[in-house]
């Protein structure tokens, strides 16, 4: 009897001794049980550790959730495991998976938006980002709510969607993309700002719609602050801006841009077209960038009414009509007689 109490007992204590051993080295042997290239698991808010530990189970993740629940009780996080996406792409031990869930490393989607565009730009970037459709981002962006205390008169989002890289979960909305892009905007137009614009006289309306004039009049940053001052002090004297992108936007409104600007597109009949219309237009035309919105509410100090492109990216300014003519010859005409020249 003895004997045979002994031969049990050791046989228990080596089955418990295999058995830890099997767990220990399913605790730290790397696995991966899916056979694509990776594997998206979705933790929904208010999952119990028992439902997160089936998914990763069903999804290859782990190899079971008797060793996933060992590895969090071991782990201490079983109250820190987070809500979200998680991307899974190689052999994880289950400590890893664990760690990650808990420090909420869920997978994102970068999506950038450069200075500069309109609303339809940014909506067809939305669409081939695979995000949703253009559609969505469209109605999206005509909520004003986001603003409507900043700007009561907005109809739409053109301005204020801040124009920077974000990121995303892969099935992120439309509404999400554009409460981030908001809330942004308003960060970086920030208290300060807004003070240093009110004791200008401008509303922040007409701060973004200068600004949406000077980010696309120039993409040197160090100009920005010459182009705002020279559109500031002709809207102080009633001399129309005269800017050839508030044209652009209002023929690509009316759907007749081709990618030309002629001089007949000069005198279409919209109120965005500051060559016909004098002070600004009726609202943004982009969305322009800080250094565009810092550039109109500290300008440079300057005396400069006129300015025209060199077509290397740059500007040379002047401070009367005859100096300016001189300049557009120079750099324009000269210009292209040129390059016709070498076309021949």
């Amino acid at each position: 009897m003895r004997r045979a109490i002994l031969v049990i007992t050791v046989l228990i204590v080596l089955a418990a001794s295999i058995a830890a051993w099997l767990v220990h080295a399913r605790l730290v042997e790397p696995f991966k049980g899916y056979t694509a290239e990776e594997q998206f698991v979705e933790i929904t808010p208010g999952s119990s550790t028992r439902e997160i530990g089936r998914a990763l189970v069903e999804a290859g993740v782990v190899r079971d959730e008797l060793v996933f629940r060992i590895a969090l009780w071991r782990s201490g996080a079983a109250r820190r495991l987070k809500a979200g996406e998680y991307r899974f792409d190689r052999p994880m031990t289950v400590a890893d998976v664990v760690d990650r869930i808990a420090r909420g490393d869920v997978y994102l989607h970068a999506i950038t938006f450069p200075e500069g565009l309109t609303i339809r730009e940014m909506a067809r970037i939305f669409e081939t980002q695979g995000f949703g459709s253009a559609r969505e981002f469209l109605a999206a962006a005509g909520e004003v709510g986001a603003i409507a205390d900043l700007d009561p008169g907005a109809r739409d989002l053109e301005g204020y969607l801040f124009p920077e890289t974000y990121a995303l979960p892969r099935r992120g909305t439309a509404e999400q993309l554009v409460a981030m892009m908001t809330s942004r905007f308003r960060k970086v137009l920030g208290p300060q700002l807004r003070q240093e614009a009110e004791e200008q006289g401008l509303s922040v309306r007409q701060v973004v719609t200068l600004a949406s004039i000077v980010e696309k009049e120039t993409a040197k940053a160090d100009e920005r602050p010459l182009v705002a001052a020279v559109c500031l002090r002709r809207l102080r004297i009633g001399m129309p801006l005269q800017s050839d992108p508030t044209v652009i936007y209002s023929l690509t409104l009316a759907g007749r841009y081709n990618g030309n600007l002629t001089r007949e597109n000069l005198q279409f009949d919209s109120p965005y077209n500051t060559y016909r219309h004098a002070g600004l237009p009726p609202g943004p035309i982009a969305a322009p960038g800080r250094t565009s919105i810092e550039a109109v509410v500290r300008p440079a100090e300057s005396d400069y009414l006129y300015f025209v492109s060199r077509n290397d990216g740059s500007h040379v300014f002047a401070r009367t009509l005859e100096e300016h003519n001189r300049n557009v010859a120079r750099y324009q005409v000269g210009y292209f007689r040129g390059q016709r020249n070498r076309v021949r």
